[in-house]
């Protein structure tokens, strides 16, 4: 699905791209996030350059989006109810493409720079992801377990959105910082940047980010996958063994 939609996003910047419209420069500041037994999340910088044709830039000031995308996923979200004293799962909503990490920055609010359609169809804003669900068909029940997500991963770190903090330098430099959560998985991500002027975007440009682990964590993954059985011997030892220390600790004192 991600690469389905930077190969999107590219053909609808292709037609943009033409000689008599402007073109984006842009860059990441770290392109490799490496996830460590001491990871507390990143402050990734997001910046670059508008290249005007001929040098001229235009008398009303373009506007800059950036959104930083993690891998999509299938989610299912539950609604828990109060019976007889004690919290039991309720109803359930399930969503096949919920991008794991969003965040979002742009130079003004983007309903001062695009209107609706546009920023659905660019999916500028968290309440404009395109979540595919799969298992409701009442619109206003879906928008309980839409909101209901949106808020669970606001409060969680992983959507974010920082409108009016991008920073255009003369109309051709631009730079913006997005903070990538401690809680963010392991995968490809996209950093996409789009140029706006009029309300219309004309041009679009991606840049990849892979986030990994490494280290310890990098091992443990890996030793879960490959090796599950003997994983899963050495976690159940592992336990007693900590167990039964904890008992003779406890005997002593």
């Amino acid at each position: 699905m991600r690469k389905a939609a930077a190969l999107l996003l590219a053909a609808v910047a292709l037609p943009l791209g033409g000689a008599d419209a402007p073109q984006l420069v842009p860059d990441v500041s770290q392109r490799d996030v490496e996830i460590q037994y001491s990871f507390t999340g990143a402050d990734l910088l997001l910046f670059g350059a508008i290249v005007y044709p001929d040098g001229r830039r235009p008398e009303k000031p373009a506007d800059i989006v950036v959104v930083l995308k993690g891998p999509e996923q299938s989610v299912i979200i539950r609604e828990k109810q109060k019976v007889a004293g004690i919290w039991v799962n309720a109803d359930t909503a399930r969503f096949r493409s919920a991008p794991s990490f969003y965040a979002m920055a742009s130079s003004r609010p983007i309903n001062q720079i695009v209107d609706e359609r546009t920023a659905a169809i660019y999916e500028l804003g968290v309440d404009k992801l395109q979540l595919s669900p799969s298992s409701l068909n009442d619109s206003a029940e879906l928008s309980r377990f839409e909101n209901g997500l949106v808020a669970l991963r606001e409060r969680s770190g992983l959507f974010v959105e920082r409108p009016g903090t991008v920073e255009i330098s003369d109309g051709v430099l631009y730079r913006a910082r997005l903070p990538l959560s401690a809680r963010v998985i392991v995968g490809d991500y996209t950093a996409e940047t789009f140029l706006v002027q009029n309300g219309r975007v004309v041009a679009a440009a991606v840049r990849d980010i892979t986030v990994r682990k490494s280290g310890f964590e990098q091992f443990m993954a890996s030793a879960a996958e490959h090796w599950s059985f003997f994983y899963g011997l050495a976690a159940i030892a592992l336990a007693v063994g900590m167990g039964w220390a904890a008992g003779a600790i406890a005997k002593r004192i």
